[in-house]
């Protein structure tokens, strides 16, 4: 019994270590350790890019443009058109990972996808979600990042869709 504990407890922390390595983005080339920010000429890291099939598209399949929700608690979901969905961390051509851009506008193309409140990480490859939002006039719209969480080039962008919010009693999800 106790090895099977152990090997719980390792199997979890290298499972812990590996999310957050696959979480970690990795500059195409970084300045030598004693270059200053004038002799890279930038101050960030550059962030290779990893290509998009052409033809390629993403969308929000629900909630539709136009929408109103009578409901704080909505779910997304999301496609993809001749593109496929991996976790993050994983490079494998013509895949990627959504992140949902929540009353935002697109984030540089050339940086990863910040992770925050606005922009949500979707990095197992999950293809929908539950979002909780406040009353009123709100917009969704989905960008793919690449292994390190880094949009393609050229970058799946999804239509932006606008939904308007409105908080009716005891509401709950709205599943179409």
């Amino acid at each position: 019994m106790h090895h099977r504990q152990c090997l719980a407890g390792t199997a979890a922390a290298v499972l812990i270590a590996a999310s957050a390595y696959a979480q970690t983005p990795s500059p195409t080339t970084p300045p030598p350790p004693s270059a200053s920010p004038h002799e890279t000429g930038t101050t960030q890291p550059g962030f290779k890019r990893t290509p998009s099939p052409a033809g390629a598209y993403v969308y929000i399949g629900w909630p539709n443009d136009g929408q109103v929700l009578h409901t704080t608690h909505i779910k997304v979901w999301f496609g993809t058109r001749g593109f496929g969905v991996a976790p993050a961390g994983t490079t494998k051509a013509n895949t990627g990972h959504h992140h949902l851009l929540i009353d935002v506008a697109p984030p540089p193309m050339d940086q990863p996808i910040p992770n925050d409140k606005n922009h949500l990480h979707f990095g197992l490859g999950q293809t929908e979600t539950v979002i909780d939002l406040p009353p009123g006039t709100h917009t969704l719209q989905l960008l793919m990042g690449d292994a390190d969480h880094v949009p393609h080039d050229p970058p799946l962008l999804s239509k932006k869709v606008t939904i308007r919010v409105v908080a009716a009693e005891g509401s709950s999800a709205d599943t179409r």
